[in-house]
């Protein structure tokens, strides 16, 4: 008997053996090679199985797949998708179930639940009315949250410093602030004339509580031998409240513009929706009220994408100003 007999016979050696040549499952290699295909079989369903009504864009859609499919294909071959492959994988089958679903058997009652090419075609078709509904929502968030941010700031620093301003202020506070500024909307539209700036107080409401109320839980946590060591260098009032307070309250700042940001969303949508006769807000009632259910799904889409870049550029603005906390907060 040949030595490599001898050693096949032995059981530990037969182990070791299969263990060595057993080829091994590596996830990440699963993910990164079947993201494309998956949006390559999502495409040819899309094309070769027939709908089950007359619906539009089919043919870009499926093209819309197959293009996506050969770059991932392309990224997966350059070694370029990694952590977004289980994603990119996930969505492609996402997206042809949905489109089996529906646009092939009709499981779903229509018109309340498209199809993936009536979002398309929505995009296609009507995107100059998406896009300036965006352009006004836009206008209209900047003309509440920043200034609402700003008020809330210069607030939150006199309540953090001046025991006067404590007094009057926060009762007030404690009595407005907690209130949803939506309802306060039937009386902003009674006392204020024009129903664009009342959104857009009621906006800046919104902002401007979380802001005043982290920013003065801010400033009330600078150690107070900070303001002795300014002082004994000559430094005056203006000096410790730009050099010392505002400095060291920027991390709990930052955490109440995130809280203003994201009621200010909600607040947005609400006032499109109830009284500014523009933006993605009054968009998605018209498309509702016209039982155009793939065009209110394009205007979440869009919101959804506006809201997400919005937060995202405030994060980077924080990781750069505050690149000692980089990895305190997350989004």
């Amino acid at each position: 008997m040949s030595d490599a007999q001898t050693s096949l016979g032995d059981p530990r050696a037969l182990e070791t053996h299969v263990q060595t040549t057993k080829i091994r499952f590596r996830p990440a290699q699963f993910w990164r090679w079947a993201a494309g295909p998956a949006w390559l079989l999502a495409a040819l369903v899309t094309w070769k199985w027939p709908d089950a009504d007359d619906f539009p864009a089919t043919n870009q859609f499926a093209v819309f797949q197959m293009v996506i499919g050969l770059v991932l294909i392309a990224l997966a071959a350059t070694g370029r998708l990694k952590d977004r492959a289980p994603w990119a994988f996930v969505l492609g089958l996402g997206l042809g179930a949905w489109e089996l679903i529906q646009a092939k058997l009709l499981l779903l009652p229509r018109p309340f639940f498209g199809t993936p090419q009536d979002l398309l075609d929505v995009f296609l078709t009507d995107w100059k009315r998406l896009g300036d509904s965006l352009f006004h929502s836009l206008l209209l968030l900047a003309g509440g949250y920043v200034p609402g941010s700003i008020l809330g700031i210069i607030v939150g620093v006199a309540l953090g410093r001046s025991h006067h301003v404590r007094y009057w202020v926060r009762p007030v506070m404690r009595v407005i602030g907690p209130l949803p500024p939506a309802a306060l909307l039937p009386l902003a539209f009674v006392v204020i004339p024009s129903t664009r700036w009342a959104g857009e107080a009621l906006m800046a409401l919104a902002a401007g509580f979380p802001v005043a109320v982290l920013t003065w839980s801010g400033v009330s946590a600078v150690d107070p031998a900070y303001y002795d060591v300014a002082r004994t260098m000559g430094a005056k009032n203006r000096f410790l409240v730009l050099r010392v307070a505002l400095p060291a309250a920027t991390p709990q700042i930052f955490v109440g513009l995130f809280m203003g940001l994201g009621a200010s969303f909600a607040m947005l949508v609400v006032a499109e929706m109830l009284g500014v006769k523009s933006g993605l807000g009054f968009y998605m009632q018209w498309a509702q009220g016209w039982a155009a259910y793939p065009n209110m799904y394009a205007a979440l889409f869009v919101m959804s994408l506006m809201c997400t870049t919005l937060m995202t550029v405030l994060f980077k603005v924080r990781d750069h100003l505050l690149k000692w906390q980089k990895d305190g907060l997350k989004w």
